[in-house]
């Protein structure tokens, strides 16, 4: 997969089918649109992936989205939203962005694609332009789960409550964070229950402050764990972000590593108890919790 910044840096020669989008989460329904343009890979085409600028409250950062990608597509485009990109005309971007630069020979959209100045372009219009640039469209219906159209607001909402479990029917795979392990205060190991702290990246959505039961994947393999998703009221003021794990049957040193953390289940919201020994009465069924979660 080649991944370049901006349209205009692309320097392909060969016809292309083209999806366009922002692709937070590459959830359920966008996947539908993943899925059709790369059948169209292969034979003289390349499949191309145009994904726009996130902005804050993402699902998903620019690397686990590259991650997501890697090895499925021929390209990703990831297009900022400039000042130029924004004004031009929808039927410029036919001629000058689909036919000419990318050579798109099939475009896949869904029903509420827009696109150019004013947000004028749509499916129906490419599909009015297809004759005369010599290209197919592909209008891909929205995906439902249980009647209701996924999107990322459905996901963020269902974040926000601690549902991890919808969030994952919707995604198609559990919602999870990468981050490297950085040093805390070392209470949880005083305490005896050595926890890893996660920072996530600025504007990486945390799922509802709380405790879950998370697999962690450290050095390629998973392991069982429970975590505190939240800002750690109880011992600090910093109001700073992290995702605290206690991972069962790890013994090494994780300190500096990069590490996936899956939530699996939300057993219950991030509370500011009394005193430390408090805290660690309710971490122990945190930890039991866990154990009864994943049957250990």
């Amino acid at each position: 997969m080649k991944v370049i910044s901006g349209i205009e840096a692309y320097d392909g020669n060969r016809k292309t089918a083209v999806t366009l989008g922002k692709f937070d989460g590459l959830h359920r329904g966008h996947q539908k649109l993943l899925e059709k343009v790369f059948s169209y890979s292969g034979d003289g085409c390349e499949s191309v992936v145009c994904a726009f600028d996130m902005h804050r409250d993402s699902l998903m950062t620019v690397r686990e989205r590259r991650a997501h990608l890697s090895g499925k597509t021929d390209w990703l485009i990831e297009q900022p939203l400039s000042g130029d990109f924004m004004s031009m005309e929808a039927e410029a971007f036919i001629e000058e962005v689909l036919y000419k630069k990318l050579h798109a020979a099939h475009l896949v959209v869904g029903t509420d694609f827009n696109f150019g100045r004013g947000r004028r372009g749509n499916a129906r219009m490419l599909e009015s332009f297809a004759d005369r640039y010599g290209y197919t469209v592909d209008v891909v219906d929205k995906e439902r789960y249980l009647g209701t159209v996924i999107s990322s607001t459905y996901i963020k909402d269902a974040l926000a409550q601690g549902d991890v479990k919808l969030a994952e029917a919707l995604l198609g795979y559990p919602y999870e964070l990468t981050g490297v392990v950085r040093h805390g205060k070392q209470l949880g190991r005083t305490l005896g229950f050595p926890t890893m702290n996660i920072e996530p990246e600025e504007h990486k959505i945390l799922p509802r402050f709380g405790v879950y039961a998370c697999r962690v994947k450290i050095d390629g393999t998973w392991y069982n764990a429970v975590g505190n998703a939240g800002i750690k009221p109880t011992v600090t003021d910093e109001q700073r972000r992290l995702l605290e794990v206690y991972v069962y049957g790890y013994e090494g040193d994780a300190y500096g590593k990069e590490i996936t953390a899956q939530f699996c289940d939300f057993e219950r919201p991030e509370t500011k108890f009394g005193s430390v020994e408090e805290l660690k009465e309710n971490v122990m069924r945190d930890m039991r919790y866990g154990e009864r979660y994943f049957g250990l």
